[in-house]
């Protein structure tokens, strides 16, 4: 009876064993992949991931942004790279020229199986153009500070509208004809820009020296220097909206860049930008043995800091 038991399970797992289909065969008889799916891709200057959507068996939709100050022509954006399901292959390889220079900013690239089955993609290009570039003049530096703003010790005034609590020569005016302009390096895979600042002195050849020059004598270059002098790098995050520069020792500040409008800052207190600025965020200390004093609104307690700029 032992021999019939062991003889009746061999032949059930010889059965189970042939009912197994062979994955090998059947990729070799190429009738098991009907897959044509663009899982990524890559053109020139393409800023961050292209979002590719399958519509259907014989659709597909990728969209994608291209940074038009590094290609301004649309006509011949040549792709860097593609990566499709496996085994599939592309109407358009890399290094061949897209043309997106029509009303619509899209071409399309068909996708086929090993199977050869077909799936058409329409490509979208937007146009991604960083708005920092360029030249600014530096006309105001603006200052809110104060401890206690409810209770009437807050204030928003330049720096230039106390000249006596500043060095004579090369206090915060000397900032007002200097000049800074943004070029572009580069964009990361997350679609953030980066470049170059360079800090102009303008015609007094002067940067401001930040030392408040009354009792008690104090620098407060660490509130006030948040751009760099001469050169520096910028970059700036598409994500939170920052703008951060980094000098030459790595020192970094961020900050936002606001365009026109009045910003209401509570306690009766606003900020009218009549066209931009680099608006920084300060972290001073409340001194209420001080308040209502200059000392305490540009030393102790300052709390924002406006870079008033005019594109040139």
């Amino acid at each position: 009876m032992k021999n019939i038991k062991y003889a009746l399970l061999l032949l059930m797992l010889i059965s189970q064993f042939a009912c197994v289909i062979d994955p090998l065969k059947e990729i070799e008889e190429g009738d098991w992949n009907n897959e044509r799916n663009v899982i990524n891709i890559k053109l020139e200057n393409q800023v961050g991931k292209a979002v590719i959507e399958r519509i259907d068996d014989q659709k597909g939709i990728i969209n994608l942004t291209i940074n038009v100050d590094a290609v301004p022509d649309l006509s011949s954006i040549k792709m860097s790279s593609i990566q499709l399901s496996y085994g599939a292959t592309s109407s358009v390889n890399i290094g061949d020229p897209l043309n997106f220079e029509n009303a619509s900013k899209s071409t399309t690239m068909t996708v086929t199986s090993p199977t050869g089955k077909t799936r058409e993609y329409t490509i979208i290009a937007t146009s991604f153009k960083e708005t920092i570039l360029g030249t600014y003049k530096i006309t105001d530096l603006i200052v809110y500070g104060g401890t206690g703003p409810e209770y009437g010790g807050g204030g928003v005034m330049a720096m230039t509208s106390k000249p006596w609590i500043w060095p004579e020569t090369g206090g915060p005016a000397a900032e007002l004809d200097n000049t800074l302009t943004f070029t572009l390096s580069g964009i990361t895979d997350e679609g953030n820009t980066y470049g170059k600042v360079v800090n102009n002195a303008g015609t007094d050849g002067l940067f401001a020296d930040f030392t408040y020059i009354l009792d008690p004598v104090t620098d407060v270059s660490n509130h006030y220097r948040k751009i760099p002098t001469e050169e520096g790098e910028w970059s700036r995050n598409y994500t939170t909206g920052a703008i951060s520069f980094t000098f030459p020792d790595g020192k970094t500040t961020s900050c936002t860049f606001i365009g026109a409008g009045t910003e209401d800052l509570g306690n009766g207190k606003s900020k009218i930008t009549t066209s931009n600025a680099f608006r920084f965020t300060l972290s001073g200390k409340d001194d209420w043995d001080k308040i209502y004093s200059d000392y305490d609104k540009f030393v102790k307690r300052p709390r924002v800091l406006w870079i008033d700029v005019t594109p040139q």
